[in-house]
């Protein structure tokens, strides 16, 4: 543990301050930052702004001795406004990008007016998790089903707590639907007269699992009940 705690310590005076620094004195526009250990997120209103400070962080890392990822520094279009920009210039929809588990893209609300930002989980990530379960099930089939029903239900709570965010309802209903499937097929596995139908599985998994659905308020009405006007 003191590898991370150092290492974000040490990227706090490297870059954080910097950064800091930076934006009072340099940016013309709105500009926002996201840090978490050595991941980062910098937003920019204005495109001269982000390449003066790409370029101007290269610089300050390098008298540390460190270097941006090549394979995860990008400059994309995003955020308010690009949908319509990029439509105009005859550019398909916005990139995407990966934080904290969560591939991040530009949405518009149901009725199509007004920007949203859509989240949903990383979809390699997703699947790895999946099959790390499916491969729990099938060394755990033989065990009493209210025992691997407990260890399911925390499994699935905990990813729930994570990513039941709003917009993410598709694959928060999917991740649950892909566990049970996962379990049905691990149980149909230990006899070959199974009697383990659908309706048979998915009432065992309403005993269980917690229901699908969001868990977590839009970042805006969060910060606004941390923060009071």
């Amino acid at each position: 543990m003191a590898s991370p705690l150092l290492a974000d310590i040490f990227l706090h005076y490297a870059s954080g301050l910097w950064v800091a620094r930076w934006r009072r004195r340099h940016a013309t526009g709105d500009m926002i930052v996201v840090r978490y250990a050595d991941d980062q997120i910098v937003g920019f209103e204005h495109r001269r702004d982000t390449e003066r400070f790409l370029a101007d962080l290269r610089e300050r890392l390098a008298r540390f001795g460190l270097h941006l990822h090549p394979e995860k520094t990008r400059l994309i279009e995003f955020g308010k406004g690009a949908i319509a920009a990029r439509r105009a210039r005859g550019l398909g929809r916005p990139e995407t990008f990966d934080f904290l588990g969560f591939t991040h893209f530009c949405g518009t609300r149901r009725d199509g007016s007004g920007f949203v930002l859509g989240r949903k989980p990383v979809r390699r990530r997703m699947r790895a998790r999946l099959r790390t379960i499916g491969e729990t099930l099938r060394r755990l089939m033989h065990d009493d089903v209210a025992v691997i029903g407990r260890w399911l239900g925390r499994v699935v709570r905990g990813w729930f707590a994570y990513f039941a965010v709003p917009g993410s309802m598709r694959w928060v209903a999917a991740f649950r639907h892909w566990v049970v499937r996962a379990w049905l097929r691990a149980l149909r596995r230990r006899s070959q007269k199974h009697r383990m139908t659908w309706g048979r599985i998915a009432g065992i998994a309403d005993k269980f699992l917690p229901r699908a659905r969001i868990l977590h308020p839009w970042p805006e009405a969060r910060f606004a009940v941390t923060h009071p006007r």
